[in-house]
């Protein structure tokens, strides 16, 4: 770009100085007067004078000092571009550093429209060269100028060629946060100058409001965001659809989640260790009407109770000893949304008394204070005893048993949930392999038959631990029964036959094969017939005796 067309850091008395050097801007009206710029702006022979702005230049000084309002800022600084500088388009651009754009915050002389299309990225035009260098830019004449984008669209006249663009940083120390831009026609170059002087001097007028508005409006809005961005991540993650498994006890798991989404009913999860309770418990708050509040998790087993009230209900500066200052509670925590409390049945009489009450009239009052805090909150409880025989046993509060189980869901172990297993299995080698980097392409058909076969007392967080040791033992892309461990290492035949069979080894075969067929046919049972030589026909009435669904191998 030829130094002809486009100025950098010109400004009075750049014409004294050697080609190609910049001047530095002034900062304030004190630096202006001490180069005698105020000078300037009272002589009137440039063609116009600008001695009307200094009123103004002292008024947005005053509002930036009392109230740092950047609406009556820019609001005067308009004013005076349009009115008082005989600027036709004026612009004050804002540059959001999270999201890399510089868009147009305030204009006149542009539609709603074209201010919309006037957003940039560093280095973008010849506003984008302005908070990339810190550096002013001048354009004497618009056509002449390649870099310059017209991307509002708002010059399509041809007078409008003529004009010259001003673009100048709004900077608060080195950081640029912004830019000031003007268009007209100069006919007088040392009136161009001037007005280069005057625009710096309003940007640095109202950076600290522009930093002030960037921090309290964009940087929330960003975070905003961001917030809704995780939250729709986390309700996609825990959505009941994305719980593995088809089986037909976990389509009633199903059926009790959406029914119990769509009120603040509190929820009993029961069911043996690892079964998933917590997972459910996400999936039921991430599509409640509440979801958009705090979700709680708490374990009633994982502290000694000597702590478990004052982390549930918060205490006072100085009820205990360590009670250096005021702390809330899970419960209070957790208003407006929902709490998780996981393993309720390891929770003493006198704390289960507590969450009675919680339950009963949703107040309590924090340790060591007499204030009833009021919250509104769903619980959800877990549990994998049985609360039954524990209220018979005078263990657990029959009045706070019926509290809790006002809406039951039995979550089935793994064992009964059939082929659910070879989904789980695959979608742990999935998660698993993929984070660390492993390419694990299937399970082989010997390692199906000994997941399928093994009681899984530990449930689906035993499977997960398991294949994820396969992984790390696997060696040719492959999980291969030895790669199991020995509990699972036994051999899979019909129930029907006599083990050691000619039969029984036969169906085993059989069984492998047809697996093998379906998983790489994807649970295409017209693929996987033409593989094996069958009829598909033939291939139903295998699936059926072998208990087997296509649909579990897509």
């Amino acid at each position: 770009m030829s130094d002809r067309v486009v100025e950098k850091g010109s400004g009075i008395g750049s014409e004294a100085k050697p080609a190609g050097s910049t001047a530095k801007l002034s900062p304030g009206i004190s630096d202006f007067a001490d180069r005698d710029v105020l000078p300037h702006l009272c002589e009137c022979n440039l063609g116009e004078c600008r001695t009307d702005l200094l009123p103004l230049l002292y008024e947005i000084s005053r509002i930036v000092t009392e109230t740092g309002n950047l609406s009556q800022i820019l609001n005067i600084l308009l004013q005076l571009m349009k009115r008082h500088m005989k600027v036709i388009r004026g612009m004050v651009s804002l540059y959001d550093t999270d999201s890399g754009k510089i868009f147009i915050h305030e204009s006149f002389g542009l539609t709603e429209e074209e201010e919309a299309r006037g957003i940039y990225r560093l280095g973008e035009g010849i506003t984008g060269r302005v908070v990339e260098t810190g550096q002013p830019i001048v354009v004497p004449k618009i056509s002449d100028e390649p870099n310059f984008l017209n991307r509002t669209g708002s010059r399509s006249n041809i007078g409008d060629t003529r004009l010259s663009f001003l673009c100048v940083p709004i900077l608060r120390g080195k950081k640029v946060m912004g830019t000031i831009s003007a268009e007209r026609i100069y006919d007088n170059r040392r009136l161009l100058k001037l007005d280069v002087e005057v625009l710096s001097i309003l940007a640095a007028t109202t950076a600290q409001a522009v930093e002030l508005y960037l921090l309290e409006n964009v940087k929330k809005v960003a975070l905003e965001d961001e917030n809704q961005r995780l939250r729709t991540a986390l309700k996609e993650k825990f959505k009941p659809a994305n719980i593995i498994g088809n089986s037909k006890p976990m389509k009633e798991v199903y059926r009790m989640i959406e029914r119990i989404t769509r009120s603040k009913t509190t929820v009993l999860i029961l069911g043996e260790s690892g079964v998933g309770k917590e997972l459910v418990a996400s999936a039921i708050h991430y599509n409640s009407p509440n979801s958009s509040g705090p979700f709680i998790k708490f374990n009633c087993a994982a502290l000694p109770e000597s702590v478990i009230e004052s982390e549930l209900f918060g205490h006072e500066k100085g009820s205990f000893t360590g009670a250096a200052s005021q702390r809330k509670g899970r419960f209070e925590e957790a208003d407006g949304g929902t709490i998780f409390l996981d393993e309720v049945g390891e929770l003493s009489l006198p704390m289960q008394a507590k969450l009675l009450r919680v339950l009963q009239e949703k107040t309590f009052e924090r340790v060591g204070g007499n204030v009833p805090i009021s919250v509104d909150i769903r619980i959800l409880a877990a549990t994998n005893r049985d609360l039954v025989e524990m209220v018979t046993k005078g263990t657990f509060r029959e009045d706070l048993y019926y509290r809790l189980n006002v809406f039951p869901i039995t979550i089935p172990p793994l064992r009964e949930r059939g082929n659910d297993v070879v989904a789980l299995a695959d979608h742990f080698v999935s998660k698993f392999s993929r984070g660390m980097g492993v390419d694990i392409q299937r399970i082989s058909t010997p390692a199906i038959n000994m997941l399928l076969s093994y009681h899984w007392p530990g449930n689906v967080r035993e499977l997960e631990n398991v294949v994820e040791r396969a992984i790390i033992l696997a060696e040719d892309g492959v999980i291969h029964g030895y790669n199991l461990p020995p509990s699972l290492q036994t051999p899979v035949v019909s129930e029907s036959s006599m083990l050691g069979s000619l039969d029984a080894k036969l169906n085993a075969i059989e069984y492998e094969m047809i697996v093998d067929a379906l998983k790489a046919s994807h649970g295409n049972t017209t693929e996987a017939a033409i593989q094996l030589g069958l009829t598909r026909r033939i291939l139903g009435l295998r699936l059926s005796k072998y208990k087997l669904n296509h649909k579990d191998f897509r």
